[in-house]
């Protein structure tokens, strides 16, 4: 359970739309998208992003945590 929800509210729209657009930009079709949540496809493998804590995870990368790290990975 998230300690502030407020923060949360707030940011989660901004970090959403910032990994969007990387991963457009990259080339990479989004196949799955919510309020919290985008998957994509990379290598065979789908990979999912949770746009507010920035943790990934999916077969074809190494799970971890920021969306910029996620973006070095699939470049």
């Amino acid at each position: 359970m998230r300690l502030d929800k407020e923060r949360q509210a707030e940011l989660e729209p901004e970090r959403l739309s910032f990994a969007k657009n990387a991963i457009y930009n990259l080339g990479y079709m989004i196949n799955y998208e919510d309020s919290t949540k985008i998957k994509f496809e990379f290598k065979g493998e789908t990979i999912t992003l949770f746009a507010y804590s920035g943790w990934h995870t999916g077969k074809s990368i190494k799970d971890g945590r920021g969306i910029e790290k996620l973006i070095n990975q699939i470049k």
